[in-house]
């Protein structure tokens, strides 16, 4: 059998290529209390620690007894629309009109649609190295050719708008952006940001901005929405999502925000592709919004900035430098370039000697972009304070001899 030609531009996620082999050796002698092995730490994956509040739990044992179990419009609830709308005017102060916004199976059925709305073959994408791999693969799937911007830490592992205007050539369709950015936490400072969408704007391309990490921003001075900083919408989509800032990952549960006009074309290709979403994650989505649930997000939010005031100072103090704090996500990206070379030559054999000798489950950059693919690592802080500090002493043993 002959498989599709778009495979064959679509890599490995070597995220979890690297979590298969976690989760083997956690399972195995060097796990095993009883064989002298202790537990394997995972800072590997980027899923928060916390589980929906009770409220949203609540909601969704209501909507299973009631029967809340049937299809949905396509575009989502419109109760949960108008909820998500107002969470836009009080938390951000940003007007959107519930009409604009489809909810969707995840941040990923929302690139998905978005992708395949605005890309044709052939279309080129400007993304940043390091960025989210799945992002430039969605890109690929849909026949768009990525095209990776290498960053530098002066910028905050962001483009500029200068790069994004000479890296622009008449093949050349949109940009698909991450602020605050997975692997790195860090957001595009607002003018950039906004000059950003401005330049992509006047030249007839679109703007797709991943801000899933939004609702986890520790920073006023970054923390904000494309939306607001766009000097108009018609080229905008914002991809948000319920998983992180939420806590509700395997809900697969998301969100666009869309021109006006583009809703009809991006509620047919919903229809087509999934239906709708989960009816009873949008059931419970709705407690989501409730003052003590919301009371409870930002509590865990300040959780999540006192794990990254831990780990970070530590990981520096280590020789994992991470040359940007993290303003957002629950991401360190790590320099491990000191270290590599006695452990291999590359981060990817970095992070297994590490999950060998600390059992320690770290990421390394290879899926990220091949700019910094072999110099840095991802470590996250979505576990509890107990494991980050295991994980640290953990490390200081190993890195330490190796000194």
């Amino acid at each position: 059998m002959k498989l599709a030609q778009r495979l064959h531009h679509i890599e490995p996620f070597y995220v979890m290529e690297c979590a298969k082999a976690a989760q083997t050796m956690a399972s195995g002698p060097l796990c095993d209390p009883q064989q002298g092995g202790r537990p394997m730490i995972f800072l590997n994956i980027g899923e928060p620690d916390f589980t929906a509040p009770p409220l949203v739990l609540d909601a969704a044992h209501r909507a299973l007894r009631g029967g809340l179990t049937q299809y949905t419009p396509a575009t989502g609830l419109p109760a949960l629309r108008e909820r998500i709308s107002a969470w836009y005017q009080t938390q951000f102060s940003i007007a959107v009109d519930p009409e604009c916004i489809v909810i969707t199976a995840g941040a990923s059925a929302a690139l998905q649609l978005a992708c395949l709305t605005l890309i044709n073959p052939g279309d080129e994408v400007l993304l940043p190295d390091p960025s989210y791999p799945c992002n430039r693969h969605f890109v690929a799937a849909a026949g768009g050719v990525p095209m990776l911007l290498p960053t530098q830490a002066a910028n905050r592992y962001q483009p500029t708008e200068k790069a994004v205007l000479q890296a622009w050539t008449p093949r050349t369709r949109g940009v698909l952006l991450a602020s605050p950015s997975n692997p790195t936490g860090t957001s595009i400072a607002p003018e950039e940001l906004s000059g950003v969408l401005a330049c992509v704007s006047q030249r007839g391309g679109f703007n797709m901005v991943d801000e899933i990490y939004l609702g986890l921003s520790f920073d006023s001075n970054f923390g904000q929405s494309a939306l607001a900083l766009a000097q108009n919408r018609d080229s905008l989509f914002s991809i948000n999502s319920f998983s992180k800032y939420f806590s509700m990952t395997g809900w697969r549960l998301g969100w666009l925000v869309v021109p006006k006009q583009s809703v009809a074309a991006v509620e047919k290709l919903a229809q087509n592709l999934y239906i709708c979403p989960s009816a009873v994650a949008q059931h419970a989505a709705l407690a989501c919004f409730e003052p003590e649930s919301l009371s409870e997000y930002e509590r865990r939010k300040l959780e999540f900035k006192k794990r990254r005031d831990y780990l970070v100072p530590a990981l520096n103090e280590l020789g994992l430098t991470v040359p940007v704090l993290p303003d957002g996500a629950f991401y360190a990206w790590a320099d491990c370039s000191t270290f590599s070379p006695r452990f291999g030559n590359s981060s990817w054999e970095f992070v297994f000697e590490v999950m060998r000798q600390t059992q320690v489950a770290i990421t390394p950059g290879r899926d990220f972009g091949p700019q910094l693919a072999e110099q840095f690592v991802r470590l996250s802080f979505a576990s509890s304070m107990v494991q980050l500090e295991e994980a640290v002493g953990r490390l200081t043993q190993m890195l330490s001899r190796s000194r």
